[in-house]
């Protein structure tokens, strides 16, 4: 028998026995309920990092819909191989590449998986169409991408589009204690900390590393050293998230302000050596680069969030050097915080004095009704003469002459 990874052993197969992705699980239920009456169901794509779960769903409603399920990696499918399964109108369904039984002999439409949707091209989406359009399959995609840039109108439109999040630790952790079970070994509580932290949210990731802990494991304990082991990355005294982390997080900040270049590269360094996201670090240095910098250059925010997509895009350890740019360019550049106190100020006015009325004179009159009610009255166009003659007031006039920069 082929060896199988322990996260596909684990892989629910029942909807009651999926972790996490509680708000889509209600919304999954609800279709599968309704399709049990009208026997149809909608074509969707779901949208979620690595190891949230969309694989895993979408097999599940293949198995509670009763359908032949075929599943694909755009990566290296052809728009042929998917054609070759779609049912014949006078004809039963190819069996194809279909993985589970084929329970309905092709009188049904069966579930067509594609994952990765993304990597297929504008012309490859296209010829999908005809098939989800006329209900000749149940089409569920899945990216990691944003498919609102990534998927193409038609098909969007045809789609619903559901969103998974990265799952809780403690949804890691119950899934952690199934792994425990199945392998029949103990993990120590910080192992299990420290494992569930490194996962960055991705189910797969936690399983697969304490697949391999107990493969380096004398014994049925698997310790904070198989862990690391496993994920081959030493302890570097820090946990990720307790005071340690803030500390270290603080360090970078702090040198970053302080325009001390090496310091600041060197607590990225031990932050992205023990783990760290490097996302959470992107976004970290965007903040950095309007509270510490704003207008002394505003180009700063162009590099920190250039390096934040570099990160999404290629992520670690390709990323790190993006990363590095980016810090010593916020720990080199001229600093303000101009925009920071002024913001702050905006918030507390805000606060005070609630939803002040927009003045009349800069209401904009979209209907005659509010033109002759006074929207708009007054108002100096500012490229005209007579604006430059008087100051036009923008301010509701309980703050006004109010300065914040």
């Amino acid at each position: 028998m082929p060896f199988e990874p322990l996260a596909e052993k684990l892989r629910p197969s029942k909807i009651e026995d999926f972790v996490g992705q509680e708000k889509i699980i209600e919304v999954i239920r609800s279709l599968l309920e309704k399709a049990k009456a009208s026997d149809f169901f909608p074509s969707l794509i779901f949208w979620g990092p690595p190891g949230s779960g969309k694989t895993t769903l979408a097999r599940i409603i293949a198995l509670n819909l009763g359908r032949t399920f075929f599943e694909f990696s755009a990566v290296n499918t052809s728009i042929k191989d998917i054609e070759k399964i779609i049912p014949k109108k006078q004809n039963v369904a190819e069996k194809g590449l279909g993985i589970l039984p084929n329970f309905d002999e092709g009188k049904k439409p069966p579930v067509v998986f594609i994952d990765e949707i993304h990597r297929f091209n504008k012309a490859q989406q296209d010829a999908l169409l005809p098939y989800v359009e006329k209900g000749d399959i149940i089409f569920i995609g899945a990216t990691t991408e944003n498919p609102s840039f990534e998927v193409i109108n038609p098909l969007m439109s045809r789609c619903r589009v559901l969103i998974l999040q990265q799952h809780k630790p403690e949804d890691l952790k119950t899934i952690i204690k199934r792994g425990e079970k199945m392998l029949e070994v103990k993990v120590s509580p910080d192992a299990v900390d420290f494992l569930v932290l490194s996962s960055n949210g991705d189910a797969r990731i936690s399983l697969n590393v304490l697949e391999i802990a107990a493969q380096l494991s004398n014994s049925k304990e698997i310790s904070l050293k198989n862990i690391e082991d496993a994920l081959q990355r030493r302890s570097l005294g820090f946990d990720l998230k307790g005071e340690e982390f803030y500390n270290t997080i603080s360090s970078l900040h702090k040198s970053m302000r302080g325009s001390d270049p090496d310091s600041a590269l060197y607590w990225l360094g031990r932050m992205l050596e023990a783990g760290q996201d490097p996302l959470y670090i992107a976004r970290r240095v965007i903040r950095f680069a309007s509270e510490d910098i704003g207008l002394e250059d505003p180009n700063a925010l162009v590099v920190a969030v250039s390096a934040f997509k570099a990160c999404e895009v290629v992520g670690m350890p390709e990323c790190e050097l993006a990363l590095a740019e980016a810090v010593v360019y916020m720990a080199k550049s001229p600093k303000s915080n101009q925009l920071y106190v002024a913001y702050g100020k905006v918030k507390e006015d805000v606060q005070k004095y609630g939803n002040l009325p927009v003045p009349l004179e800069i209401r904009n009159p979209v209907t005659k009704f509010m033109k002759n009610i006074g929207y708009g009255k007054g108002y100096k166009y500012e490229h005209s003469k007579e604006a430059k003659k008087t100051d036009q007031e923008y301010m509701p006039k309980e703050l006004k002459g109010k300065k914040y920069l």
